[in-house]
């Protein structure tokens, strides 16, 4: 049993950029985490920051039991995350605790700065985590665990690539589900901010469909981008027929798997 930790800025973050890879883990026997380091209490429009925080708390919540995670939502303010050393060692304790053999996280360069600085603070907490004297108070690893980060779009100052992609159609359901349970992000907040809230229909069943509808695109496109490491992974004719895909790009700070180890720590076998 492996023990995977999934570090997003916001509720919801780990359940996009990497829900279908963590369901498969959990197929397999594994265990996974996904931690949200701020409440998320900036995502809407209408609602204020406290109750908004409680209701996202509740969304990860059930989103996480679809799949059987434990969902951590920080009590760290939406929008405000700053990669302090106070930060910095809160972020080191946390993987300590759960001496995970991998953790996924964000690029440092990407559109949102709370998206920007949990990458930074996962960066700096590498390497620090197997140091003593930093944090004594709890015990440190005694290996860094491999970090990977999740997919995006950004080509400045670089831009991702891909070490692993893995092919999630099996549990395409599951991550729909997941998406679902975030109705003040999905059905709500990006909606108004994409000044797309009257498409939203009322009915659950239609706002699923038009979910799936909105966001195809978006989650196939990284298949399509990623079809050479499908083939490497999964060989060229399981490759072609991938629709849905999760890429990962591995982190030069955490420890460094040959592919061999990064193909086991990875649910593609």
């Amino acid at each position: 049993m492996l023990k995977i930790l999934v570090i997003g800025a916001h509720p919801d973050d780990c359940d996009a950029l990497a829900g279908g890879t963590a369901a498969l883990w959990i197929k397999r026997g594994d265990q996974v985490r996904f931690v949200s380091l701020t409440s998320g209490n900036a995502g809407h429009h209408t609602m204020k920051p406290k109750e908004l925080a409680e209701r996202r708390r509740a969304e990860a919540k059930r989103a996480g039991a679809i799949i059987g995670v434990e969902y951590d939502v920080l009590d760290l303010d939406d929008g405000r995350l700053e990669p302090s050393v106070e930060r910095r060692e809160e972020v080191i304790r946390l993987i300590r605790r759960h001496a995970p053999d991998l953790v996924l996280t964000h690029r440092p360069n990407d559109y949102h700065p709370d998206h920007r600085y949990t990458a930074v603070l996962v960066q700096d907490s590498s390497y620090m985590v197997t140091v003593p004297l930093i944090c004594p108070d709890t015990p440190h690893l005694r290996v860094n665990p491999v970090i990977a980060y999740f997919a995006d779009d950004f080509t400045r100052p670089n831009a991702f690539t891909a070490d692993v992609a893995v092919d999630v159609d099996s549990v395409m359901d599951l991550k729909w589900a997941m998406l679902h349970s975030h109705v003040s992000q999905f059905y709500e907040w990006l909606p108004y901010n994409d000044r797309r809230e009257a498409e939203v229909p009322a009915g659950d069943a239609e706002r699923l469909a038009w979910l799936k509808q909105r966001w195809s695109l978006r989650l196939q496109d990284i298949a399509e981008k990623h079809r050479d490491t499908l083939a490497r992974t999964y060989g060229a004719d399981h490759a072609a027929d991938v629709e849905y895909a999760e890429a990962f790009e591995v982190s030069e700070y955490g420890d460094r798997p040959r592919m061999d180890v990064l193909r086991k720590l990875f649910p593609v076998r």
